[in-house]
């Protein structure tokens, strides 16, 4: 095997490099969101699942949403208005 591979000038780390403003992690989405996001590039026709996680976290964190403790008063007022 040595004969037909030389590895004297080889390196160690990624094959391919991280681009500046971006940090490689691991993370455990839930199959079924994971399912979304690549049925949803599948869909456009191409694309990347990563980007689109990527561009719904920035959409989230810009957009102004409601704090939890107003999510939930919304939340409980609607219940239990169904429940009346």
């Amino acid at each position: 095997m040595s004969k037909e591979y030389d590895f004297s000038e080889s390196k160690r780390g990624p094959v391919v490099r991280v681009p500046k403003g971006k940090t490689r992690i691991t993370i455990r989405l839930d199959d079924d969101i994971l399912t979304w996001f690549r049925d949803q590039v599948e869909k456009a026709a191409g694309g990347n699942y990563q980007t689109l996680i990527n561009a719904a976290l920035r959409d989230y964190i810009e957009g102004g949403h409601e704090t939890l403790e107003a999510t939930l008063r919304r939340v409980l007022r609607e219940e239990l208005r169904r429940a009346s």
